[in-house]
């Protein structure tokens, strides 16, 4: 079984929304064994919808559509997969009522133009909206399946989970069909290309399961993935590849799975007992945003000082001015001052200082843009790395966390 996603709306392809739906929908597909093997994105547009339409009808065995159900006139999904298939729309009275309480449930004026939400195609599935007005369409056509969804992301994870999957297992997933699992290993302090390398006989013989790689901001994704009657036996299969990768690369994997760098070092922190802060000039917060973004991080998180000026970084962090003026605010020196001043400040366990320049101006020959320092503070000692991020702005500042983080991880790995 493959199956297309058409995402309607001409605000995607003006880039005013980011498009997380495709996404969501790729991977319930894939646990349930159906390949994706296109996603189409196409706008508010009646000739150009029906053309989608068309293309993925003729090589796909199942449709899947995510918004353009509004009651507007330029929602027009149901509306084009009616006429290309040359079938009526008709409107639903039980839905129509449904609606109606919606809005005046709500406080909300019923406008006529809602009605066009209730109308479906005969003898179509009508998938429920319980979050917002618009119901979905489920509805099978020759030798091809149909899903209509709703584009707001919320409304349609909902339904999809609800009411879509259940329709397809009944109506869509053929006998014997086989879920295609995937486990992720996250790396850090690695390369892409010298990781490729250190498993590169892995990637030239590889059959089941089969390897990817994912570079993100400051990590890389190793992706396995294999088709298995269930996660037990995809676990049994892909045992004796990740052993032999993790024995080759074992030193730069920090989490496996959907866990995120900042969870392993929340993990890390609450198992060995330990606090941390913060004192932050180029990132100006941005490491402890990261830090308290996950629940309950009051348990090991203590505070930050965001200490922009060098009178802050004097006079709350205790940085010798004197080593301002001798070594600049930019230097392993005050990185490493300021991280030793708010583990002292606050009492916590570790601390962590990041300086940097940050630009697009303030940089010269001797410290460049991009330029940062990052240090981190036991009490027993300090640890000061240096980074030549390029890029702009926003940028060196994400990977400035990033590289602090990495640093966390490693120190918090070290045995005790």
């Amino acid at each position: 079984m493959n199956a297309e996603i058409i995402s309607v709306g001409t605000e995607i392809l003006l880039g005013q929304i980011l498009n997380t739906n495709t996404k969501l929908l790729s991977e319930r597909l894939a646990g349930l064994g159906i390949d994706v093997y296109y996603h189409t994105t196409v706008g508010d547009n009646m000739k150009r919808l029906q053309e989608a339409f068309k293309l993925a009808s003729a090589r796909s065995d199942f449709v899947i559509t995510t918004g353009g159900l509004g009651p507007t006139g330029d929602d027009l999904t149901k509306e084009a997969l009616a006429e290309f298939l040359r079938l009526p729309l008709e409107i639903s009275d039980d839905e129509v009522a449904r609606i109606k309480q919606f809005f005046t449930g709500r406080g909300l004026e019923w406008v006529e133009s809602n009605t066009k939400q209730a109308a479906f195609l005969p003898a179509s599935r009508i998938l429920a909206n319980a979050i917002g007005t618009a119901p979905g369409m489920a509805y099978k056509h020759a030798d091809c399946a149909y899903i209509v969804l709703p584009g707001p992301p919320r409304e349609m994870q909902v339904m999809f989970d609800n009411h879509a999957i259940p329709w397809i297992k009944e109506n869509v997933i053929e006998p014997g069909t086989v879920p295609l699992f995937s486990h992720v290993l996250k790396f850090i302090g690695i390369s892409e290309s010298k990781l490729e390398h250190t498993l590169k006989d892995l990637f030239e013989t590889q059959t089941t399961p089969t390897l990817a790689l994912l570079a993100g901001k400051g990590e890389i994704h190793l992706r396995l993935t294999a088709r298995a009657k269930d996660e037990g036996s995809f676990r049994t299969l892909i045992k004796p590849v990740l052993a032999e990768i993790k024995s080759r690369t074992g030193d730069f994997i920090f989490a496996e799975g959907p866990k995120t760098l900042t969870e392993t070092i929340a993990e890390a922190l609450l198992q060995n007992n330990m606090t941390l802060s913060t004192a932050e000039s180029c990132t100006g917060g941005m490491l402890s945003a990261s830090l308290t973004s996950i629940p309950g991080s009051s348990a090991y998180y203590l505070g930050s000082v965001i200490a922009y000026s060098n009178e802050i970084k004097t006079n709350l962090l205790g940085v010798p001015s004197g080593l301002i003026q001798a070594h600049g605010a930019v230097s392993e020196e005050v990185a490493s001052s300021m991280a030793r001043g708010v583990r002292i400040l606050t009492g916590s366990t570790i601390g962590i200082g990041i300086t940097g320049i940050a630009g697009p101006g303030g940089g010269d020959p001797e410290k460049p843009v991009g330029l940062v320092y990052i240090a981190i503070d036991s009490g027993e000692g300090t640890t000061t790395i240096s980074h030549n991020f390029r890029g702009n702005r926003e940028n060196i500042r994400e990977r400035s966390v990033k590289a602090a983080q990495h640093l966390l991880e490693r120190y918090l790995r070290e045995p005790r």
